[in-house]
């Protein structure tokens, strides 16, 4: 499969506000996709306050910001995390990167379109919220996965974040997850209710990628800095996340 030289499907995974567990979520589902012999890179888009390093425990030496800022090639700063697992990395504490200028993300992507290639599948794990470089990532992606929980806030800027995506980019084909729900019940209650908000108000119809429950594998997992999915692989939420990277999967063969 990644021997076809092509741009692969593009996942950028988001969510209205912080704290959500989409960090989690974009590294076990990495893990997921890299344990079926999916070639998977996984770019952290959160330029200034990069984290998916720290979630896996990496020593990095290079990050995105010396792309832009020196015109690194980004094949050098590549950091292999395992079989068919690679992370390109994002600086943290640099408010500069967070507020990228529009001629520094087009460059960014211009680059970053050169070794995607070499990949069968890309994920993005941007910032939370709605600013300029979550907008932008959206755009660029080919798939929108947003990250909600039952929690009355983060369903409130879940649907701040698709409003603007969809009223302002044109994005409609949102595909969402259901984080920290108690039982299947819940998550479905939870997206059944944001995608009637969405068709309301929106014309949006979304489709539900399902539920990952409250699971307290995955807090020893954080703690350990460790995917879940290795730390605890028969874990409710380990099966959750390798049911969705196989309907991910499905849906994203031409």
């Amino acid at each position: 499969m990644s021997t076809a030289k092509k741009t692969p499907p593009i996942l950028c995974i988001s969510s209205g506000k912080g704290g959500v567990g989409k960090t989690t979520f974009s590294v076990n589902l990495a893990t997921a996709l890299a344990q079926k012999g999916i070639k998977t890179l996984l770019i952290d888009g959160d330029l200034g306050l990069g984290n998916v390093d720290v979630v896996l425990g990496l020593q990095v030496n290079h990050t995105i910001r010396e792309t832009v800022e020196d015109g690194r090639d980004p094949a050098s700063i590549l950091f292999e995390v395992d079989t068919n697992f690679f992370v390109l990395p994002a600086s943290s504490g640099v408010p500069e990167m967070a507020g990228l200028s529009h001629e520094g993300q087009l460059l960014l992507t211009t680059v970053l379109e050169k070794i995607l290639p070499d990949f069968d599948l890309v994920l993005v794990d941007t910032a939370a919220g709605i600013g300029d470089s979550v907008l932008w990532f959206n755009q660029w992606a080919s798939t929108n996965i947003i990250i909600i929980t039952p929690d009355p806030t983060s369903l409130t800027d879940g649907y701040a974040l698709m409003k603007v995506l969809a009223s302002r980019h044109g994005k409609k084909g949102f595909k969402l997850v259901v984080n920290n729900v108690k039982s299947k019940a819940e998550g479905l209650n939870t997206f059944t209710n944001m995608a009637a908000v969405l068709q309301q108000f929106l014309q949006v119809t979304p489709s539900y990628l399902g539920p990952l429950p409250n699971d307290s594998k995955v807090t020893q997992a954080i703690r350990k800095q460790k995917p879940f999915l290795l730390a605890a692989p028969d874990c409710p939420a380990a099966k959750a996340i390798r049911e969705i990277a196989s309907q991910l999967l499905e849906q994203s063969r031409p």
